[in-house]
This record gives C-alpha cells, structure tokens and sequence, in this order.
C-alpha cells in the first residue's frame, strides 16, 4: 500500500524516518516493480562507480538489461568492481573507463573517446563525489569539490550531447541524472564565492555547497538540453552506509549507523530515474524514493534568476563551453 502523501512529507520534513532505511521501507510497499529487460539496447554511463552508490547504480542498470560503463579514476577498483557485477549478472555488458571528473582536460579526452566509439549513449549518471578535508585545488585551478561535483559534471553533459542526442528518440529520452546530497538543504547557492577562497574551509560546508548547486544546475541543463530530447534530473540517496560516508564523516556513521541505508536502497532512485516512464515525462525534478521533492522547504530560500544566471555563467567559463 502506497504512504499516503501527508505522511510521506512529514518524514521528508523530519529528515530521520525519511532519509533512513525506515523510510525507505515504508515507502518501498507501494512501489510497482521495475519491469525486467526494462533497459536492454540502452547504454548508461556511471561516474564514480567503483564503489559506494556508483557500483550498486551499476549493478541496479545491469539488472535492467543496460549496456553499462563504469567511469572511474583507479583502473584496479573499476575492474574489480566490474568482475563482481559480472559475477552478480552473469552476462551483463559491463565495460570500465577511467576518467578523472575533476579534471576539465580529463573529461574533455573522456568524451572525445567516447564520441569516437559510441553511435549513441541513452544514459550518464553523475555520481562521482568527493569530501576534501581542507581545500585543495586541481590542476586547472578550480576548488576540488566544485570540480568533481559541477563544473566536471556540466562540461560531460555538454561534451556528451551528440551522442545523447543520437540516443533519444520521441518516445524515449536520454536521461540525465545528478547523484546530490540532502545535506544540499542546509547550504544556499554561492554566487559571492563559488571556488571557497573566503572564510574558514570545511569539507562538509563544501560538499553542501556544491551539492545545492548541483540540484539547480540540473534545473539549468534541463532546459538548455529540452529540445534535443534529453531530460536532466537530480536526487539525493537519503542516509546510506558507503565507503564514503565512513570515511569522511565517521562520528556521523557511529550515531546512525542502525539507520543507514544499503547501497542498494541508496542507488534505488537513480537506476528507477533511467528506467521509469515517469521520468521521461518531465526534466529538471529534484527525487527522493522515486518522488519530486521541494528543493527548498522555505519560499524564501529560493535561487534568484541572477543567481541561477551566474552559475550558469561560472560553469561556461570555467570549462570554456559556448553559453
């Protein structure tokens, strides 16, 4: 039996029942089934998937029938990870690429690459994430979580377009999604000072930061990818008991570890936004357990158009890319 709606948005409010492995389960009783084969013929593309929600995204697409490639940095994790969703889905079209999202020049070879090989890709899922200790920056000069997480992000999408393009059709859009956080609720936009040079850095300031930019600026490229037939979309996996959450916030882990997702529960609405009708009917919604959720919960807090301008702007010339 499906939540009714009132309930369902208290626990979102509430963040706990929601965002735990209790709100997924009752949530879970009154969704359909996923239909088997849902995705065969259709290639997606998932970054940061030797690990964590990358990998179970993966193995959720495979199951699905989806041609897969696992986009990684380390080489030895993607195969392994890609030898253990074989093992899981004997059969299953599973290949690795490695590619460094923080680095504009990376994506761009990535890309050419994949332009060259592929008549068409039907799917990309940007899950690559990162929570830097203290501020580093890339080669290319750009604070390392606004790269991974936005301007890595934009410039794939944009470089990608063609083959996206090729891979829609008026029945089937090529899909989009941006893997963000619901920690994106406790930052607004940054506009003043989007590479954090000011203040005191923190890595979990910065990962809220640009993880509310990635939920706009999915808004962004919803629109500017519309007519060629390719919906965008972000959604955040509530609480899940990655790799990445034990090492980057242990005491968060020590607290609510109970409560924490599987991977699988986590990547649970990323593999259902490549598959589910629904998804194809609209772009630029922000999920949660395969449903749109506010991406404010006060009017007030709401991006302004120069804001959402100005992101836009700092992604075209950060990453050289025709507005």
């Amino acid at each position: 039996m499906q939540l009714p709606r009132l309930v369902d948005a208290a626990f979102d409010r509430l963040v706990v029942p929601g965002y735990s492995r209790l709100g997924y389960a009752a949530r879970r009783a009154g969704w359909q089934a996923l239909r088997p084969g849902s995705l065969e013929g259709r290639t997606v593309l998932v970054t940061g998937a030797s690990g964590g929600l990358g990998a179970a995204t993966a193995r959720g697409l495979a199951a699905l029938g989806a041609r897969v490639e696992l986009v990684v940095r380390d080489r030895g994790r993607g195969d392994q990870a890609a030898d253990a969703l074989r093992a899981e889905h004997p059969g299953a079209a599973v290949g690795v690429a490695v590619c460094d999202v923080s680095s504009l020049a990376d994506v761009r070879r990535y890309a050419a690459e994949v332009r060259d090989r592929e008549a068409a890709v039907h799917g990309l899922v940007h899950n690559a994430g990162v929570m830097p200790p203290e501020r580093t920056e890339t080669a290319e000069g750009h604070e390392l979580a606004l790269a991974t997480h936005v301007l890595g992000p934009f410039l794939l999408t944009r470089e990608l377009r063609p083959v996206l393009r090729a891979g829609a059709s008026p029945t089937s859009p090529s899909r989009v999604v941006f893997v963000s956080s619901g920690g994106m609720y406790t930052a607004s936009l940054p506009t003043d000072d989007p590479e954090f040079r000011a203040g005191t850095y923190s890595g979990g300031a910065a990962y809220a930061r640009t993880k509310r930019m990635q939920v706009v600026l999915a808004e962004l490229l919803a629109d500017d990818l519309a007519s060629d037939g390719i919906v965008v979309h972000s959604m955040h996996p509530g609480w899940a008991d990655t790799p990445g959450v034990a090492s980057s916030m242990p005491a968060f882990r020590r607290v609510t570890g109970p409560l924490l997702r599987t991977d699988e529960q986590g990547a649970d609405t990323a593999v259902w936004l490549q598959a589910a009708a629904e998804a194809g009917h609209s772009t630029g919604v922000f999920w949660h357990d395969r449903a749109p959720r506010p991406t404010h919960y006060l009017p007030r807090g709401a991006e302004t158009p120069q804001a959402r301008a100005a992101l836009w702007t700092l992604c075209v010339d950060a990453t050289g890319e025709t507005a």
